[in-house]
């Protein structure tokens, strides 16, 4: 597999280079994409500046070319979701997922609505506030869900009327440089420009004098290193980074009726979401039933290749983060927690990690405090509701978590209390097209997703209209 392409300019172009795409259910590389030149990189750039003019005009051409690319990738479903499990991991039928959840979130996008705000109109005045395109994006995509990630960017961003260079993580470039082959059948020449290479690629983007904003999904240290870049050039920017989600269960709750919420609030995709649940909150008394259940629901996972029949989990994506996990399960242990399922690598080839839960710890071990983004999950005991919430807090991460209660009123007063971007409550990952999806603290800057994504590809124009003629 090593006839993928970039999109530039409508065109397929190969890169200057090329580089290896690792599988990690093997842990061996199964494909080769393009590597981007900075030459490659100012062609893509000049395209979209130079598409922007005639694509910002219409707003109905706008409307129905994201319809038409949402239909085209449903077509395309299939091998699309194929190439995503080898890159990726997941297994199929969550690859197959994603596909159909980018086709519906351009479809969804397609018919939000760009205010346009007339604040007043009188017989001499009119006062309008509109809403313009920036230009150029450059925007930048992780590798947990890859193409679903890029069309929460390149949706809002193309029916604002901004044009668009992306780059997809260098450890799963595939999917998006597919969805790059089928936006240079729908779209305008230059409207939609998908590069790949490694974090060098990057840098030039972000850097780059083009363009006017930058979206980027990423790490919480890359994310600074982002805004640190755009900042010479005042570029908008918007950050959607790490997080350390709480859950906290409250004293009502029966262990049995919220168990596997929980767990695959926290295991699905194999804990490599950034808002998956991260650390559960459990009043005392009810912590040796949760933790039970919890474990048992681990030892039950079906771990494998994501080609392979009744698999629910698949490897974590890549070295460094199978390590990582590694890295923080052991210092837990250390630390003298309690591993009560799991706790370490599945054997053969792959980075393959046993789902994990972990009891007896508390703040002050890395496990809880930094992110772990992969499938082991911390439960910590509390006595008092104040102190719980207090704690969830105690973190500079920001991006959403969830309380659970037999009353949901009583739960939406506690999550109401929780310094976060999204709080859910008796659910997680409850992640819509429709609804704002961003970070406080350092889990972000600005919002992805619903009218208020969109808003965030726009600038404000004030227009101020004397209905008087000149000179009168």
């Amino acid at each position: 597999m090593s006839d993928f392409t970039m999109t530039i300019d409508g065109k397929a172009v190969a890169g200057a280079a090329r580089f290896g795409v690792i599988n990690p259910a093997t842990g061996e590389v199964f494909a080769e994409a393009p590597e981007c030149s900075r030459a490659q990189l100012d062609a893509a750039m000049e395209s979209s500046k130079a598409a922007f003019r005639a694509w910002q005009a219409d707003l109905g051409v706008r409307r129905k070319a994201l319809l038409d690319v949402a239909e085209a990738l449903k077509a395309r479903a299939g091998d699309i979701a194929s190439v995503l499990v080898r890159e990726q991991g997941k297994p199929l039928k969550d690859a197959m997922g994603e596909v159909i959840g980018a086709s519906v979130w351009f479809q969804v996008t397609a018919g939000l609505e760009i205010p346009l705000e007339v604040v007043s109109d009188t017989p001499e005045n009119r006062l309008e506030v509109r809403r313009r395109p920036y230009g150029v994006v450059a925007a930048i995509t992780p590798w947990n869900y890859p193409l679903l990630l890029a069309v929460w960017k390149i949706a809002p961003a193309l029916l604002a009327g901004n044009t668009l260079v992306i780059k997809p993580s260098p450890f799963t470039p595939l999917s998006t440089l597919l969805l790059g082959e089928v936006v240079r059948d729908v779209l305008p020449p230059g409207v939609v420009n998908v590069v790949s290479g490694g974090d060098a690629l990057g840098a030039w983007m972000t850097a780059h004098p083009v363009p006017r904003k930058i979206s980027f999904t990423g790490s919480v240290e890359t994310g600074k290193k982002v805004a640190a870049s755009a900042a010479p050039d005042l570029k908008r920017v918007t950050l959607e980074l790490g997080g350390n989600d709480a859950a906290i269960v409250l004293d009502d709750v029966s262990p049995d009726a919220v168990a596997e919420k929980l767990f695959w609030g926290a295991f699905t995709n194999c804990g490599q979401v950034c808002s998956a649940i991260k650390r559960v909150y459990v009043p005392e008394k009810l912590a040796a039933p949760l933790i039970e259940r919890l474990a048992a629901l681990a030892k039950g996972v079906k771990v494998g290749d994501g080609f392979q029949e009744g698999v629910q989990l698949g490897p974590l994506n890549n070295r460094p983060q199978f390590e990582r996990v590694k890295e923080l399960v052991d210092d837990a242990k250390k630390a003298g927690a309690r591993i009560v399922a799991g706790g370490a690598p599945v054997g053969g080839k792959g980075y393959f990690y046993q789902p994990t839960i972990v009891a007896d710890v508390a703040e002050g071990v890395r496990l809880v405090d930094e992110e772990q983004f992969g499938p082991a999950l911390p439960i910590l005991t509390y006595r008092n509701l104040d102190d719980a919430v207090e704690r969830a807090n105690r973190t500079s991460f920001g991006l959403s978590g969830s309380v659970w209660s037999q009353d949901p009123e009583r739960a939406a007063a506690v999550a109401g209390r929780l310094e976060c971007g999204t709080a859910w409550v008796n659910q997680h990952l409850a992640i819509t097209p429709f609804a704002p999806f961003g970070g406080a603290k350092w889990s972000g800057i600005g919002v992805e997703n619903g009218k208020w994504g969109l808003l965030g590809f726009t600038e404000i124009q004030t227009v101020n209209v004397s209905k008087k003629p000149a000179g009168s």
